[in-house]
């Protein structure tokens, strides 16, 4: 995500690198190649334009501090700029009615439907709410059991009609059906098309009028750059929606639709999409974005993503186990699911700061665990839970099993008993004071 944009600025900004102070001649070199990045990564020529002129504004106004070098001031000014043409702050949703009505539209294969069920799952375990999906797209038979599919995998109820081809008649029976069965939430999952046109227009026009949404989500594939621009200003145009959302945000993207979309059409990106799974729906933080695009990181939704994962009560009881000494497979195993459950683990990795850049070239496979709980899950119970018995035959019988080589198991064994000894070493505060004790300034 944003790879080639972070590349481009980083490289930019190293212009000023030595300089001892800003000039209107370094800064013109500056922002040269700061707007190039910005073009290539497909933002409009206004926009870039327009974003190097303020930038350009900012710092010849700006006296250097002894304490902050030029490239570290222009570097803020260009990070508080970012944010600002993201949207400033983060914007909440609009929830209230009962039901609340929230209505998705997007062209055919922005993965609206998909966002459908991700938004379901955020709003059912993050605002307590009890949504209804709505099956609103009457072409596409697919559409319907995509819906339903989703609606299944997370728990919530889908309503839809194969017998109806009037789109507005099925979202005024929804909400009647909302009312009855105590859904607090309605989501109305609209048909996509291939392009803009006017049917598509007047068909989602007419839902709008016959149930005045309070919510109206535009749904864009992040990958189609100035193409997903466009198509937002066609349906803003026409139905005035509230928000955007982009979606494949963890693809090759250029992130062209990110930094443009809220300056065209002037309504801020709301949700970003991240991946296939339903948890993979992230809140749009403008500053946070800022941070990583300029190889910041973004530590706080990391340390978030791992509060949503990490139970209290369960981190208390593993605690008490590794203290113990009675941690196993069985909660190495658990660790690695939570671990799994966060996301994408290359983009983890770019939250922390320093690690993105680091990182730049090494192929970082999600498959990685696949080895690891193939060779758990071929251990028996009593292996699992008591470690100790693995003797060479038992480890023989479980790379059998595991389809992996005894090296491998050997490897995993040993990598096991050293993360078991270094948390119990961590657990232990009379330790820990040792350890800090061998480090300088910290005796």
């Amino acid at each position: 995500m944003f790879d080639s944009l972070s590349d481009k600025l980083d490289r930019a900004l190293k212009v000023l690198k030595g300089q001892g102070k800003i000039t209107d001649i370094n800064v013109a070199e500056t922002l040269k190649e700061v707007r190039k990045a910005l073009l290539d990564a497909d933002v409009s020529f206004k926009v870039a334009k327009d974003f190097c002129e303020r930038v350009k504004d900012k710092a010849m106004g700006q006296n250097v501090l002894t304490a902050v070098s030029p490239s570290q001031l222009l570097v803020k000014i260009v990070h508080d700029e970012l944010t600002e043409l993201m949207g400033g702050t983060e914007t909440d949703i609009n929830l209230k009615g009962n039901p609340a009505i929230i209505l998705i539209a997007g062209l055919q294969g922005s993965g609206k439907t998909t966002f459908t069920g991700k938004f379901a799952n955020y709003l059912k375990t993050k605002k307590g709410k009890n949504p209804l999906l709505v099956a609103g797209d009457v072409y596409r038979p697919a559409a319907i059991d995509q819906l339903e599919v989703l609606g299944a995998q997370i728990g919530c109820k889908v309503f839809a009609n194969r017998e109806s081809k009037d789109p507005v008649a099925i979202a005024k029976a929804a909400i009647d059906f909302a009312k009855q069965n105590s859904h607090n939430v309605v989501i109305i999952d609209t048909a996509g098309r291939l392009a803009v046109d006017e049917m598509m227009m007047d068909e989602i026009a007419n839902v709008k009028k016959a149930v005045s949404p309070g919510e109206i989500l535009f749904v864009v594939d992040s990958m189609t750059g100035q193409d997903a621009v466009n198509t937002a200003k066609a349906f803003n145009d026409r139905l005035n929606f509230d928000g955007v959302v982009l979606t494949k945000l963890d693809g090759d993207t250029r992130g062209g639709a990110a930094l443009s979309i809220r300056e065209i059409v002037n309504k801020p990106i709301k949700f970003v999409g991240t991946g296939e799974k339903m948890e993979a729906l992230d809140v749009f933080y403008p500053k946070r974005m800022a941070d990583r695009i300029l190889g910041m990181g973004d530590i706080v939704s990391l340390v978030e993503k791992a509060q949503e994962q990490f139970d209290e009560e369960a981190a208390r009881k593993l605690q008490k186990k590794i203290h113990k000494n009675e941690f196993n497979f069985n909660d190495f195993i658990e660790q690695i699911q939570q671990i799994k459950k966060m996301g994408n683990i290359k983009d983890l990795m770019g939250m922390i700061p320093g690690i993105g850049k680091a990182m730049k070239g090494v192929e970082i496979n999600d498959d990685a665990f696949k080895g690891i709980e193939a060779i758990i899950q071929s251990m028996t119970p009593a292996e699992r839970e008591n470690p100790t018995l693995l003797n060479g035959n038992r480890k023989k019988r479980i790379a059998s099993g595991s389809g992996q080589g005894i090296q491998e198991v050997n490897k995993l064994i040993k990598q096991f008993e050293d993360t078991s000894k270094m948390m119990k070493m961590m657990s232990n505060k009379s330790n820990m004071m040792k350890m800090m004790k061998n480090f300088p300034g910290m005796g």
